[in-house]
């Protein structure tokens, strides 16, 4: 039999293109699927991102600053700064504040000696935390009511509170010597909280006043004092932005975050083009993962973030109404500071309570922060409020825990002002004012403060008000209590008597079933 070499070699060369074409789409195929969800552009990012449900549901959560400037205690955790401001304090955007040597810098200089001979750093040796337990502050903030938890892994100051693979100033290999975030992370995971972690690390490049008579400006601690000159107006340079990325990604790859908490320094325009590169990475990790993250920012003064892409923040303040994407106010238990200082000044459990009820109807989640001393100590004040807001959400956590915010949420005469750092201008809520937050069939209203007279009237459940109109209620209870209550409605409000006993200390909760 003849074989046609012509035709063989025809068939041959078919059979090739064929193969190398499957090849080709395969290739094709596999380059999609690995492509990531997120690239690094708004549009990519807004396209895709979709607020995590999970996060809502949580409503409270701890904050914790802890670090090398516990060891000064004085001031607040901006001492590291202050410490250098001999002739004027100048504020985050630059601006001169009040002339003249700031009291940090004249007590350092009293108590620890000249700046040039004795800096920051050298505190860095006298952080021991040697009483530091992780098991024992997850156990308290469970006992807190807390359902996440967010220590600082960076702050402002350089010092890394976590095993670094990129700075030498870490707490791994110096001070406390020991991987701090990593062991809470462990000891919270374990005992089924969800942890996240904070960076204040782009302020870094900014936070120290570089002069000649200061160790500031000593090359040899530019890896902790940050790279930039004596000049306060020089722009972020693309080195600093690089080790701000490098440190970032050490994070997000060696802890995975269920939340990644960003202050304010980030929202300048130096690094808008650093913003859209960290989200589209931390949520393809989270793919990666499997599992759904959150990013949260501040928008300090602008939309650094366009809406919808991360969990808003707002410090030390609140809303005046509803938001409906969720969002979360971050604030602390200190009214003075955010780290241990000798002068701390608590809040009263009280007063977090009433903003915890506050944020909840508005759809917002509180962060409350802890200052630990620096041999790792929860201050007995502290504790002590932690445990009495555990023991108000012990009783009353069905009506905050997994619910969504209501028509309205609330009334009375007390005026929430809103904005970053506005919370020092509220007036304490009273037995008039109410919150309403809803669940599985049922309405909770929430007072504020228990009425002088054991009555209670809610406008918004009156007949005539455009609340209550297609409202049905079958059963009303007062959460905590055995007590069985009654109830009247007229036109102008639904009035409640109450028991003599009450079931909790500040606020407390009707739950209504409809």
């Amino acid at each position: 039999m003849k074989i046609n070499v012509i035709k063989l070699l025809g068939l041959f060369l078919i059979a090739i293109t064929i193969i190398s074409c499957g090849d080709k789409k395969t290739e094709k195929n596999i380059a999609e699927v690995q492509k990531p969800k997120y690239e690094a552009n708004w549009e990519s990012i807004k396209k895709n991102y979709k607020d995590p449900e999970w996060f809502n549901k949580t409503k409270f959560g701890i904050f914790i600053h802890w670090g090398a400037y516990t060891v000064p205690a004085y001031g607040s955790e901006w001492y590291p700064r202050h410490m250098y401001m001999d002739t004027a304090n100048f504020n985050a955007q630059l601006g001169t504040g009040k002339k003249g040597p700031t009291k940090e810098f004249l007590h350092h200089k009293e108590k620890w000696g000249d700046q040039k001979v004795f800096g920051y750093k050298d505190f860095i040796p006298m952080f021991k935390a040697e009483k530091f337990n992780a098991n024992e502050w997850i156990d308290l903030f469970k006992k807190a009511g807390a359902k996440y938890v967010i220590p600082v892994a960076d702050h402002h100051d350089g010092f890394a509170m976590y095993k670094s693979h990129t700075t030498r100033w870490n707490a791994y290999d110096m001070g406390p010597k020991r991987d701090v975030l990593g062991e809470l992370f462990k000891a919270g995971r374990e005992k089924g909280m969800i942890m996240g972690t904070s960076s204040h690390f782009a302020f870094n490049w900014s936070f120290y006043n570089k002069k000649d008579h200061f160790d500031t400006s000593d090359p040899a601690y530019a890896d902790l004092y940050s790279s930039k000159g004596q000049n306060l107006e020089e722009p972020v340079s693309e080195k600093f932005k690089e080790r701000w990325w490098a440190r970032t990604k050490d994070v997000i790859d060696n802890y995975q975050p269920d939340i990644l908490w960003f202050d304010f320094y980030l929202d300048i325009p130096d690094f808008a083009d650093m913003r859209p590169k960290l989200a589209a990475y931390y949520y393809n990790k989270g793919i990666e993962w499997n599992k759904e993250v959150v990013l949260q920012d501040k928008n300090f003064s602008h939309e650094a973030f366009p809406e919808g892409t991360v969990i808003y923040d707002l410090e030390r303040g609140k809303l005046p109404g509803i938001r409906k994407l969720p969002w979360q106010t971050d604030t602390s238990i200190g009214k003075n500071s955010w780290s241990y200082v000798t002068n701390w000044k608590s809040k009263t459990a009280n007063q977090i309570v009433d903003d915890l009820v506050d944020i909840v109807s508005k759809n917002g989640c509180l962060l409350l922060n802890v200052g630990p001393k620096s041999d790792g100590t929860i201050p007995e004040d502290q504790k002590e409020i932690l445990l009495q807001i555990g023991e108000w959400l012990t009783v009353n956590g069905d009506a905050i825990y997994d619910t969504k915010y209501w028509d309205t949420f609330g009334e009375g005469p007390t005026e929430v002002k809103k904005g970053h750092h506005s919370e020092g201008n509220n007036k304490d809520l009273s037995s008039e004012d109410i919150r309403f937050t809803q669940k599985d069939g049922k309405l909770y209203a929430i007072v504020l403060d228990w009425p002088a007279d054991g009555i209670v009237k809610i406008k918004t459940l009156g007949k005539n008000s455009e609340y209550s109109k297609n409202l049905s209620i079958k059963k009303l209870r007062l959460l905590g209590s055995d007590d069985d209550l009654k109830f009247n409605q007229n036109n102008d409000y639904l009035e409640v008597k109450l028991p003599n006993k009450k079931p909790c200390e500040y606020a407390f909760s009707l739950e209504f079933t409809l």
